[in-house]
């Protein structure tokens, strides 16, 4: 009997050490598809460009649209236990920002999310977020800063704008001005994917 459970659990954990390295992405509407067609978004074509270069890595969407920091501060616990990923790309702050909530606390959850992901041996790629500039200065310029804080304390990559270089192309974006449709995920992608790409050639 004790042989067989030690069998067991060898197995069990090779094949634990085999399995794919997995990606968890941690966002909010603009990576959860909001407004356009399933399979269109950055995340969606993130998958298909990682089957396409035969990575071993496999990804996990966990966005929600709505996300605040707060909420997925409560999620990452059981996210990183049920998946285990190797990388966490953190895409969260905007709906705090755009409901103008203190900007310590949106640091705060941010900071408990990366360390949970460090507790788990999980690296993270940090997606910033901009304010619109009805915000004031005062508000936009920390909300900013709070991604360069924590990418700077944890000494994690930064992505600072998740869509940069779309701004200047309105017909990219839905009516609420906010999320890029179909057609701008993959210049969506293009931006994550030069933060991202060093992160999987240092496995």
């Amino acid at each position: 009997m004790i042989r067989l459970l030690l069998l067991l659990g060898c197995l069990w954990f090779c094949a634990a050490a085999n399995a794919a390295p997995a990606i968890l992405v941690l966002g909010d509407s603009l990576s959860a598809e909001y407004g356009i067609p399933r399979n269109s978004g950055w995340v969606s074509l993130l998958q298909r460009r990682l089957e396409q270069r035969n990575s071993d890595y496999s990804l996990i969407n966990a966005s929600q649209s709505g996300e605040t920091t707060d909420g997925g501060r409560a999620r990452i616990a059981s996210l990183l236990a049920q998946h285990r990923p190797a990388i966490v790309i953190l895409e969260l702050g905007g709906n705090d920002g755009l409901r103008g909530l203190p900007l310590t606390a949106t640091r705060e959850n941010l900071a408990a999310i990366i360390q949970s992901c460090r507790n788990h041996q999980a690296r993270v790629l940090l997606i910033g977020m901009k304010m619109p500039p009805n915000y004031g200065v005062a508000y936009t310029r920390q909300f900013e800063e709070n991604y360069r804080e924590l990418a700077s304390r944890y000494k994690i990559p930064l992505l600072p704008f998740l869509l940069e270089g779309l701004g200047e192309k309105r017909e990219w974006f839905q009516a609420d001005g906010l999320h890029p449709i179909a057609t701008a995920q993959p210049a969506v992608l293009e931006n994550v994917w030069k933060k991202l790409k060093p992160m999987l050639n240092d496995k």
